[in-house]
């Protein structure tokens, strides 16, 4: 389904269902978030990857007003709807200061996948191995979105998992990537448990020749 949005191009990678704090003091965006609050409108984020728009973003809407600043400036609480791919992005849109553009909104799949428990378990040993609190069930819809930021990924390929159409090819993305970064998570922790010990009195059992 295409249709038209205003356009917040950004450097990072929003995924639907995840909450995202924003500080808006350009005044371009000052008018698009004032728009979004008062026609309750919807926005976009395209990721702006290495100065380019490769062509795929986040719908968002803006979920609560924290705080207004006396200048114009806001702090704004949003959250992701949904994937879509631009089809023509137009800067500024007639008559506004800001961005905008059709996009083609991407119909969500079925949000569970039969490798989420292989995906779990390597999730749990790198979480181990990093000594960080899991904070999600395998049970959760659409896993891949909910840990793609707690994994390593570099933003090329948090990219790379958002226009991934189902939950299975995501899931099945994080767990080849996970394969990569297990072994070397575990080698680094070796080495820092070696470098503990260094000048440390240490028990050796005598070897027999």
């Amino acid at each position: 389904m295409e249709k038209t949005i205003s356009l917040f191009p950004l450097n990072l990678i929003v995924y639907p269902g995840e909450d995202l704090n924003l500080h808006i003091f350009e005044a371009r965006y000052c008018q698009l978030i004032n728009e979004c609050l008062d026609e309750e409108r919807t926005f976009g984020i395209p990721a702006f990857i290495n100065n380019k728009l490769p062509g795929y973003g986040t719908e968002m809407h803006v979920t609560t007003l924290h705080k207004r600043y006396p200048d114009g400036r806001m702090d704004i609480k949003s959250k992701g709807l949904g994937v879509f791919r631009l089809v023509n992005f137009e800067n500024p849109l007639p008559g506004k200061l800001y961005a905008g553009g059709e996009v083609d909104v991407i119909d969500p799949s079925d949000g569970f996948s039969a490798h989420s428990s292989a995906l779990a378990e390597r999730l749990e040993r790198l979480y181990a191995l990093l000594q960080i609190d899991t904070d999600y069930s395998i049970e959760t819809e659409n896993l891949s979105y909910r840990v793609a930021h707690k994994v390593g990924l570099s933003i090329e390929q948090e990219y790379d998992l958002l226009t991934l159409e189902t939950e299975a090819e995501r899931q099945l993305f994080l767990i080849q990537h996970l394969n990569t970064v297990l072994p070397v998570v575990s080698d680094m922790e070796r080495t820092k448990q070696r470098i503990r010990m260094n000048g440390h009195f240490k028990n050796l059992d005598p070897l027999n020749f």
